[in-house]
C-alpha cells in the first residue's frame, strides 16, 4: 500500500480504508507477500459492477425517451 499511497493526494489511512471498501465490495482482490499487501483487481468484481452500470443507464435512456415521447405527444395536442 505504501507505493500506491506515495502515488495519490490522499494520507495512507485514506488509502487503507478505499482498499478495505473496494475489497468488500469484491471489487480488488489482496494476497500477502512477505511483509507485503499485493492488490489487484477482480475481474468477476468489475464484471459484475459494469451490468449494474449498464443496466441504471438503460433504465436511464428508456425513461428519458419516454419522457421525450410524452412531451412530443402534449405538442401535437
Amino acid at each position: 500500500m505504501g507505493e500506491l499511497a506515495a502515488q495519490l493526494p490522499v494520507s495512507r489511512p485514506a488509502v487503507s480504508q478505499h482498499l478495505k471498501v473496494l475489497k468488500a465490495t469484491g471489487l480488488v482482490d489482496d494476497e500477502t507477500v512477505g511483509t507485503r499487501r499485493i492488490y489487484r483487481l477482480n475481474p468477476a468484481g468489475v464484471q459484475a459492477l459494469r451490468d449494474q452500470l449498464d443496466t441504471f443507464w438503460n433504465r436511464a435512456i428508456a425513461n428519458y425517451e419516454t419522457t421525450l415521447g410524452d412531451d412530443s405527444t402534449e405538442d401535437e395536442t
